[in-house]
């Protein structure tokens, strides 16, 4: 074999070699990219709930007032059984007199939340709520805020996560622009009959959607 013959084939062999070395590379990165989100989404989900843990001790802990600015999204999947522990910890709240209020961006999606709300012993109403962007949050006993925060910045993203933060100034804020808030917003009942007039919907096609039978919903409405 000649000297030409022997380097062409060596390089090919190199060749080769790397070829192979850039495929295992390239599937490695892809298997480490996927581990990645893999952790990010499990990450995700335990610090939303210790938003949820971190929330339902503060109602518990209530004794005068709660004040809440929420996005309200209908829940799904994991977050039906935590929305309905929070829903649980506003009824022992309320039934203990814990005054019990919250407000929801008007969205008629958000009708869902509100109905369980109520029902549980809490005042609700709806509005353009400006923080909900960026953060939403529970003031509790005018001394104790819990601050979420959504994946992005819009109403329709869920909770990341949440911070506790015993502060009786920002409490004080928080409790200043909610009841700015309250006092422009619409209750269930108004904010019911302004969908019905707007959309044309029947109470019983709504009641199916909110999950309620139809006497129930026109209970809340009278």
């Amino acid at each position: 074999m000649s000297i030409e013959a022997a380097l062409l084939l060596t390089e090919s062999i190199l060749l080769l070699a790397t070829i192979i070395l850039v495929v295992f590379s390239i599937k490695e990165g892809r298997r480490r990219n996927s581990l990645i989100t893999q952790i990010d989404r499990a990450t995700g989900t335990l610090t939303r709930m210790e938003y949820f843990i971190a929330a339902v001790d503060a109602i518990a802990d209530a004794n005068e007032e709660i004040r809440g600015c929420i996005t309200g999204r209908k829940p799904v999947y994991g977050d039906i059984k935590r929305v309905s522990s929070f829903v649980r910890a506003i009824h022992r709240a309320a039934t203990r007199g814990v005054a019990v209020k919250y407000m929801l961006p008007k969205f008629q999606d958000r009708l869902y939340v509100g109905q369980l709300y109520i029902k549980a012993g809490a005042e609700v109403k709806y509005g353009k709520l400006p923080l909900v962007h960026s953060m939403r949050f529970m003031v509790i006993d005018n001394n104790l805020v819990i601050l979420a925060v959504p994946e992005s910045k819009t109403e329709r993203e869920m909770t990341k996560k949440g911070y506790v933060i015993p502060s009786e100034s920002l409490a004080e804020i928080l409790k200043s622009n909610f009841d700015s808030c309250w006092k422009e917003g619409a209750t269930f009942q108004e904010y019911i009959k302004e969908t019905i007039e707007q959309t044309g919907v029947t109470i019983d096609h709504l009641a199916s959607e909110l999950e309620l039978k139809p006497r129930e919903l026109r209970s809340i409405i009278e």
